[in-house]
């Protein structure tokens, strides 16, 4: 093996490992890291509710793939999408009260992760690459 890993390797292979142990400790709660972040935007968003539109935009995702997310929190009766009152083609997605509950709960599922993923580093350092990381991710837009 190089001595040197490509920074593109090294992120991609922290993002699978975060996912799959989010994704772990989310079982019990029947949810995808993606699901809870999709219901923590919804939850931190004005008026608890955002469009597809807003919601593929944010994540970067596909209008499929927003919709296969949302129906199946819809199915779970974590969130509700409907029509917007002034103009039905924007389509409206609301958090639930349950919804809320399963963000409260996954809270301590994300701050653990954070937890594993900065062991050993000073806060000074976690400063910082928390400033080199919304660089890399500025690149891109």
């Amino acid at each position: 093996m190089p001595g040197y890993t490509p920074s593109g390797l090294l992120i991609k292979q922290i993002h699978d490992c975060l996912d799959k142990q989010a994704n772990n400790s989310l079982r019990d709660l029947n949810l995808t890291m993606m699901q809870v972040s999709v219901l923590t935007a919804l939850q931190e968003s004005n008026g608890k509710q955002l469009s597809m539109k807003e919601l593929e935009r944010y994540f970067g995702v596909a209008q499929s793939t927003m919709t296969g997310i949302v129906s199946r929190l819809e199915q779970k009766g974590f969130a509700e999408a409907f029509g917007d009152v002034s103009d039905k083609r924007i389509k409206i997605v609301h958090i639930t009260p349950a919804g809320e509950v399963c963000c409260e709960k996954a809270d301590s599922s994300k701050d653990n992760a954070e937890q594993i993923l900065l062991r050993g580093f000073s806060n000074e350092e976690r400063k910082q690459l928390n400033t080199f990381l919304t660089r890399i991710l500025d690149n891109f837009k």
